[in-house]
């Protein structure tokens, strides 16, 4: 009799232990789980009863085991959908498929705005102190002496939980490094720039000059024949930026009197290094500007420029657009 009442309950046990393979995971919302550095199985199985994923922890260890999982999982954090079974459960975490996050660095950010979002993704490994100054940072990165402004790839950048925030600077920085060499090789002829980095000036200026991308080949052919002519560029965002935490967001005329190296309505030529970090557009601009003949522009208030050839035409653009500014 009590042969019969155990093989009944070891057939039960076998049923629902099967069941259990079969049935999904219990949580009814996509679930973020992190397996820890070092953390073994059967604290990982009862980490998951923890989390509302299984109510079963030792069904879980069996199988991992009759799969031959159980020492091939991985740390990292996972994200568990709530249509998994667990033998898919058990797969994912052998496959160190872990969870992904993003971080956007934006087209025409300066340096420390860049910085700024490092710090504010909660996901990575701060080792770059808030207080860092550029000279301190590039000698992380082993490019001592360069200035960062400019040097980091804008874009959308993927990693996984615990990366240092290092790490997303030193692929931007090759990034930009990359896209800047390849845009080199296939720039027009007789451009006024002796080096890369003087085209990267150029695109800086553009990114922060239109955020338009038809126009700015446009805007770059304005600013290469002024170059070329020895006219000052006199564009704003270099005043802005050389005024630093000066600029309160209102741009007066006695600013445009102060004199840093970044003022190009004093200075003739390129700024001495960027003053955001461009975009794809706006370096291939710098390196393939439009012909033509104008040699300035004024906003029209809708985003876009109106280019005009002599000084008189701009004069009669800047009161028409000026006027319809005014209330």
């Amino acid at each position: 009799m009590l042969l019969i009442l155990a093989a009944a309950v070891f057939i039960a046990a076998v049923n629902d232990f099967l069941k259990s393979i079969e049935r999904p995971v219990a949580n009814a919302e996509p679930v973020v789980f992190e397996i820890a550095r070092g953390q073994g199985l059967k604290d990982v199985a009862l980490a998951l009863k923890e989390a509302g994923v299984i109510d079963e922890p030792w069904w879980f260890v069996l199988l991992a085991w009759e799969e031959g999982q159980a020492r091939k999982l991985k740390s990292g954090e996972y994200e568990i959908p709530p249509d998994m079974d667990r033998r898919r459960l058990l797969a994912l975490f052998a496959s160190g498929k872990v969870r992904q996050h993003a971080v956007t660095l934006v087209e025409g950010w300066t340096f420390r705005q860049m910085l700024a979002a490092l710090r504010a993704q909660p996901a990575l490994e701060h080792l770059v102190a808030a207080e860092s100054d550029g000279a301190v940072l590039m000698r992380m990165l082993g490019r001592p002496g360069e200035e960062p402004e400019g040097r980091f790839f804008p874009d959308t950048y993927f990693f996984t939980k615990g990366t240092p925030d290092i790490e997303i600077l030193k692929r931007a920085y090759r990034r930009m490094a990359e896209v800047l060499a390849a845009e080199w090789a296939r720039r027009a002829p007789e451009l006024p720039y002796r080096t890369p980095d003087d085209a990267l000036i150029m695109a800086s200026i553009i990114e922060k000059e239109t955020a338009q991308p038809g126009e700015k080949a446009e805007v770059a052919g304005v600013l290469v024949r002024r170059l070329r002519t020895g006219m000052p560029l006199q564009v704003d965002p270099t005043v802005i930026y050389g005024l630093g935490e000066r600029y309160d967001g209102n741009l007066r005329r006695e600013d445009l009197k102060a004199d840093t190296p970044y003022n190009t309505y004093l200075h003739r030529g390129l700024p001495p290094a960027p003053i955001a970090a461009p975009g794809l557009a706006s370096l291939r601009a710098a390196l393939n500007p439009a012909p033509g003949e104008s040699l300035y522009y004024v906003a029209r208030g809708d985003g876009g420029h109106r280019f005009s050839r002599t000084w008189d035409e701009h004069r009669q653009a800047v009161d028409l657009y000026q006027k319809a500014r005014q209330p």
